[in-house]
This record gives structure tokens, sequence and C-alpha cells, in this order.
């Protein structure tokens, strides 16, 4: 299985950082666990791919938090780190439609 490259964008960081501890870890346990090897497997209750949209291409849902990425090859690139009240103005602000 191959492992992916994991890519935070500097918006990305400043949000990790934002978060209480208890949420950094779950958030750095979940990329580990659902992004490493299988960034593109979507899942019912995890990973959604966002339709109509070139950035970002994909969603992982960690409790309250949405982790928003693409995949580039071998990379994954995390874009933002957002909690669930703001997914949809963040996605309105920065989404790119195809």
């Amino acid at each position: 299985m191959k492992r992916h490259e994991i890519i935070l964008a500097p918006q990305a960081i400043q949000d990790i950082k934002r978060l209480s501890a208890h949420e950094r870890a779950q958030v750095k346990d979940a990329i580990e666990t659902h992004l490493r090897h299988e960034p593109g497997k979507v899942s019912q209750s995890r990973i959604k791919r966002l339709r109509n949209l070139k950035q970002p291409q994909y969603r992982l849902r960690v409790d309250e938090l949405r982790v928003f990425y693409d995949i580039v090859e071998a990379s994954v690139e995390i874009l933002a780190v957002v909690s669930k009240a703001e997914a949809d103005t963040w996605l309105a602000a920065k989404g790119e439609t195809e």
C-alpha cells in the first residue's frame, strides 16, 4: 500500500494551532489513519468527495471538525481545518468550482 506524503498549507497549520490539544490530537490521528494510505477512499461516515469543486476535492470529518484536502499524485495537500459550523462559509469563500 502506497504511503501518501501529507502537506499542510499555511492556512491548515494556522487552523490546527488554534485547536485545543484534544482536537489537535484527534485531527492528527485522523489524518494519519485515513489520509496517509487511502485518501481517496470515500466512506459514508468520514471521507466525502466534494462535487463540482476543483479545490478542495475532498472533506474528512473528524467529530465537529472538517479537514478539506486535495490529492495530488502521491501527496495529500491539507488546505484547511474548520469547524462544521464554518465549513459552508469556508467553502463558499475558498472553494474553486470546476
